[in-house]
């Protein structure tokens, strides 16, 4: 009988305790929901040319990101460009970077080394392609650039990709009919207020900091970039159509422009990685892309141009599903 009882007793003791821990469990649950795991680990993430608008957004982006991802290191990697930008990614050697659509569209179409494993996160601000020169110069169009010391952007950037279509399709060969000069807009405005240089390309956000500081200290003006130059600039088709119409506002370089808007050619811009990176981790990097726009546009004025409804459309690149399941949560 006393048996009988004291094995009732545990019975009931442990069928309470399962009860508890069960009752426990759940509210654990409800305190503290489990999810996926916070992203750790690390990450590289490709810049541009030091002073360049990518390597001033990536360095603001750092902080963001460091912020909001504590678990993992960021590391800053500077580059040429939109073209080196790329092909370091989508070989693995970056997890995330900024390149010009063009770029993007020229990649896939030469089916380079991993093109097929490149994503999209976020369609950021457009780059203005400006055609640099002091303001006495005789350069009015393109195609005057003819027999002139030219700064067309590094090998590997985005600048010499649009500088090389837009000197053809003005009927310039970019290679003979000028004397191209491989540099950044690290040293080009330097170059230019020196003598080195009679006019120089660039592809960046408005305003540049290199060329505002250059339009601050030296007389310089932009050259026009006008129809019936874009439209053959579009004529070749692929990844020219991603070119478009644009106009640099009055006010973009106050000094440079003397009140005048001046016409040009933009592109888009799109933060890129791979299908071998983790969606959390993607998610939460497009996250921090839209949620410190405001914070970095202070600094960087490009970055106030960031439109989470216009964020979403990364073509020429398939979206990332990391990034794909941050615009679903925000989707009103």
């Amino acid at each position: 009988m006393l048996d009988a009882l004291s094995r009732t007793g545990r019975r009931r003791a442990l069928q309470g305790g399962a009860a508890t821990v069960v009752v426990l469990g759940l509210l654990l649950w409800w305190v503290l929901p489990l999810g996926e795991p916070t992203p750790s680990g690390s990450l590289t993430f490709s810049t541009g040319v030091r002073s360049g608008v990518y390597q001033r957004y990536g360095e603001r982006l750092q902080g963001a990101l460091a912020k909001d991802m504590p678990e993992v290191s960021i590391r800053l990697q500077t580059s040429e460009g939109s073209q080196q930008n790329i092909e370091r990614v989508a070989t693995g050697k970056a997890d995330f970077t900024i390149a010009t659509a063009d770029a993007l569209a020229t990649y896939l179409r030469d089916d380079k080394p991993g093109a097929e494993r490149l994503r999209g996160c976020v369609r950021l601000y457009d780059d203005y392609i400006q055609l640099v020169v002091p303001r006495d110069s005789d350069v009015q169009q393109v195609s005057d650039l003819k027999g002139k010391q030219v700064g067309v952007g590094q090998p590997g950037s985005g600048v010499r990709l649009v500088a090389d279509r837009l000197m053809t399709a003005a009927g310039l060969d970019p290679t003979h009919d000028i004397t191209p000069v491989p540099a950044g807009i690290d040293t080009m405005p330097k170059r230019l207020e020196n003598g080195l240089l009679d006019a120089f390309f660039w592809s960046g956000g408005l305003p540049t900091t290199a060329v505002q500081e250059l339009s601050d200290r030296f007389a310089i003006r932009l050259v026009p970039l006008e129809d019936p130059l874009i439209k053959q600039l579009q004529a070749g088709g692929g990844s020219t159509r991603y070119y478009r119409s644009a106009v640099m506002p009055a006010d973009a370089y106050r000094n440079a422009q003397q009140g005048q808007a001046v016409p040009t050619v933009a592109v888009a811009n799109v933060v890129v990685t791979t299908d071998r990176t983790d969606a959390a981790m993607t998610e939460a990097f497009t996250r921090t892309v839209i949620d410190s726009r405001d914070r970095i546009g202070r600094e960087v004025h490009a970055a106030q141009l960031v439109d989470l409804r216009t964020a979403i459309y990364t073509n020429p690149l398939q979206l990332h599903d990391g990034a794909r399941r941050y615009y679903r949560s925000v989707k009103p």
